[in-house]
């Protein structure tokens, strides 16, 4: 509502007078607009009558009083008649007006409400206006003008002797008026109600305003009850703006203070939060072990102390005004204000002179430069300290154009400091438990895969970003006899070192499971045994309450037989891997899944896959695929689509997924293994059929070294027809038919013999005298390794011997 029209005035200014001009002989010659507003009367009703006609009640002292005759000024009371009736008391003053002879030739008369004494009453409110100490204004409605005392006029002077903005500084000034302010008047005079303006320019500093409070109210005519203008009183409020601010600030810090588990970001928040609000300049620097997330020394720090400088913030551009880089380590002297506050635990406040402030600069030529084009001149060093430890120091700085910091600040630069100092241990200490936790898991995952052929193997692990803590996620490669490798994944439920170290548990069972050469289904079967008694193990209790430490747990188990390309895989409820087939077909496993690890009582079953040579296979957690913003069904339709695009490498595949997958980073842990599967050929592998006959060792043995010589290998025929001729003389004396002899020549030479029986072998010490149990002895001594696995129709004895070299 601007209005270049708005007529500013001063108090002491004479508004419309109630007048009238009477000839010599009493005949009304002149009538004023207010003295019609005053008696009803129009100028064309009165012009020409005589003025008693006017008196409410005829005497002979009132047509004396009004009958005007001399030459001098004459002053009295008369109760005049209002056109519709009602007596008006008023207060005449009569000044004549002469012609050049000294005769009157008129008079003037001045009408006033009320008495004499009224009238003077009326001065003083006036004088009381003109005079306030309190900066007061009105706004007349018709004339469109403003009055202003002096207060309201002038602008007060600061501590320092000069002018200091006024209230109405530019709220009235044509173009730059106070939009707002003038809507409010506008809006008083309208809706005839009281209204409240609060009114902020800036102060004498960047982190300060000059506040005022600007009551509004309607005023009325008495006479017609119309509200003919607006009154304001303006009252200075920044104090308590101030204070406002400050509570304000401190609120904002419960919310902005420590809203991620990370030391540095936390630093930033504070240093983010107090520029411009509190200072010009902000710093925080933490000990170094806080960084690293290690414990500090309890206590204050003593003597000198290096500390890094982790977040600083400016009301510049670019932080111009720091001396020390951030991520650099600064040294500060004992008597520096920043070291005085580590070693007291206590606020520091100085300012440009102190002796301690102009030693602390002098040290550091790039803080004395700083110091001194910036103008520092006013500082406070406040300690970060949580649960009784020192963690660092922040330094709030004033720059020249601010006002020097109060102890009000102090006190306020204490609390945020104290906010962030919780924060920032907070941060510590995840972070010290994350780094544990880490350490644990990757000391319990496979550094280094396994030799095999059965399988090219690439795989990531990635633990969560996002302060959730190091979760149970694993995966786990283990070579199996005949060329065969088992690929697992699981995922323990929670996070911390807790779910770590029970995926480490797990890892351990499986592999030890494996060792045994269990198929899939049966192995998770045991795991599911071994979860339930770990739940029971992890119950304890705490006072009269038990506490129940529950597990839960899901594991991938896959078995691929390089000879047969047939993959054998079960679920304790885990996510379905993804195949991608050597035509470029991507599909999930359809499986079977089974119950989460520790739920027991519930079967697994296995599902067989046959896959060419060549097909990838995808295996991985949940964290992959699942998201807050998506199912899971849309991660895993995302997953094929990301795994059918081409690739060279696994390494690059896994790139690829991950990246397609997780462009923001994961929100939970996530391993991925991606085996891209082999064969083994027919002239790999040679493999008879043996009646239970004693004398069909020999033919064994001469198949044997038939079959190695067509390899090349005559080298190793002593030895595998040592164990050849071993393994068919056990399965024919204590198997039962059908029994099987296969070699299998890879990066070793394998050995299986099989037969009906499920009764495993063992190894037994044999006597003196005794003419048997020395047989897998000399098969133990003579190859890198043997065993035994159970199968659907009884068992394989297998053994396993390098290749001759050359």
């Amino acid at each position: 509502m601007t209005d270049p029209e708005w007529n500013v005035g001063h108090s002491g200014s004479v508004s419309d007078a109630v007048t009238a001009t009477i000839s010599p002989g009493g005949t009304i010659t002149g009538w004023s607009p207010a003295a019609e507003r005053l008696l009803g009367y129009r100028a064309a009703e009165v012009v020409g009558h005589t003025a008693t006609d006017l008196l409410a009640a005829r005497g002979p002292s009132d047509a004396a009083g009004l009958s005007l005759i001399g030459s001098q000024e004459w002053s009295g009371t008369a109760a005049l008649r209002h056109r519709d009736g009602h007596r008006v008391a008023l207060t005449l003053h009569a000044y004549p007006s002469l012609d050049g002879r000294g005769r009157p030739q008129g008079f003037v008369v001045i009408a006033a409400t009320g008495s004499t004494e009224a009238q003077r009453d009326q001065r003083m409110v006036a004088w009381a206006f003109a005079q306030s100490s309190i900066a007061l204004s009105t706004f007349t409605t018709d004339t469109r003008s403003w009055q202003l005392n002096a207060m309201a006029s002038e602008s007060p002077r600061g501590d320092d002797g000069e002018p200091g903005p006024s209230p109405y500084t530019d709220l009235l000034d044509g173009s730059r008026a106070d939009e707002g302010f003038l809507r409010c008047v506008q809006q008083v005079a309208e809706r005839a109600e009281p209204m409240r303006y609060e009114r902020h320019i800036p102060g004498p500093s960047s982190t300060r305003e000059q506040a005022w409070v600007i009551e509004l109210w309607p005023v009325r005519d008495p006479v017609t009850n119309r509200v003919c203008g607006v009154g304001t009183a303006t009252f200075e409020s920044s104090q308590h703006h101030t204070a406002r601010q400050r509570l304000a600030l401190l609120n904002e810090a419960g919310t902005r203070i420590g809203t991620t588990l990370n030391v540095t970001r936390t630093a930033e928040e504070l240093a983010d939060l107090a520029v411009p609000h509190l200072a010009d300049f902000v710093s925080v620097d933490l000990l170094d072990t806080v960084t690293r997330g290690e414990e500090p020394v309890p206590g204050p720090v003593d003597a000198s102390v290096g500390l890094r400088r982790v977040a600083h913030q400016s009301a510049r551009q670019g932080v111009p005004e720091a001396a020390v880089a951030l991520g650099a380590i600064d040294t500060y002297l004992p008597l520096s204000p920043p070291a005085r506050a580590l070693r007291t635990g206590r606020p520091v406040l100085s300012a440009k002179g102190d002796p301690d402030f102009n030693q602390w600069i002098a040290v550091n030529e790039r803080r004395y430069r700083s110091v001194h084009a910036f103008d520092f001149h006013s500082v406070m060093s406040i300690p970060l300290r949580a649960r009784g430890i020192s963690l660092g120091v922040a330094v709030f700085a004033r720059l020249k154009d601010s006002v020097p910091f109060e102890p009000d600040d102090l006190i306020l630069a204490e609390e945020l400091a104290g906010r962030a100092a919780v924060g920032v241990d907070n941060a510590r200490r995840y972070t010290r438990e994350r780094t544990n936790a880490l350490t644990l898991q990757r000391s319990l995952l496979p550094r280094d895969l396994p030799h095999q052929a059965a399988v090219e193997v690439a795989y990531r692990y990635l633990p969560a970003g996002n302060g959730a803590g190091v979760g149970g996620d694993w995966f786990d490669v283990v070579p199996l006899s005949g060329t065969r490798v088992a690929l697992v994944v699981g995922d323990v439920v929670g996070h911390g070192i807790h779910a770590s170290a029970t995926m480490g548990r797990l890892r351990t069972a499986v592999r030890t499971l494996a060792d045994v050469d269990l198929p899939p289904d049966e192995l998770l079967t045991h795991l599911d045994d071994l979860v339930s008694h770990l739940t029971t193990d992890n119950e304890s209790v705490v006072g009269d309450e038990p506490l129940t430490g529950g597990i839960g747990a899901t594991c991938l188990y896959a078995v691929y037989d390089p000879v047969s390309r047939v993959c054998t895989l079960a679920s304790a409820g885990h996510v379905p891997p993804a195949v991608l087939l050597p035509d470029g077909t991507v599909s999930l496993v359809r499986l079977t899944p089974g119950p989460l690890l520790g739920v027991g009582g519930l079967p697994f079953e296995c599902t067989e896959l046959e896959l060419p040579e060549g097909s990838l296979l995808a295996l991985y957690t949940d964290g992959l695929v699942e998201s807050h913003d998506h199912d899971v069904g849309l991660g895993l339709d995302r997953l094929c689509e990301a795994l059918a695009s081409p690739v060279l490498s696994l390494d690059e595949a896994c790139d690829h997924l991950i990246e397609a997958m997780l462009p923001q980073g994961p929100a939970d842990d996530v391993a991925l293994v991606l085996a891209r599967t082999r064969a083994l050929h027919a002239d790999q592998v040679a493999a008879w059929a043996l009646p239970s006959d004693p004398a069909v060792v020999a033919d064994a043995r001469a198949q044997t070294t038939h079959q190695l010589a067509l390899w090349g290998l005559q080298d190793a025929a002593f030895v595998t027809e040592l164990v050849v001729s071993e393994l068919v003389t056990n399965a024919i004396r204590y198997g039962e038919v059908p029994i099987g002899l296969r070699l299998i020549r890879d990066r070793t030479l394998i050995c299986e013999v099989s037969d009906a029986s499920s009764t495993a072998p063992h190894l037994r010490r044999a006597r003196v005298y005794d003419e048997g149990g020395r047989g897998l002895h000399l098969v133990a001594r003579l190859t890198q390794g043997w065993g035994t696995r159970q199968t659907s129709t009884g068992k394989t004895i297998w053994a396993e011997q390098a290749l001759p070299v050359g």
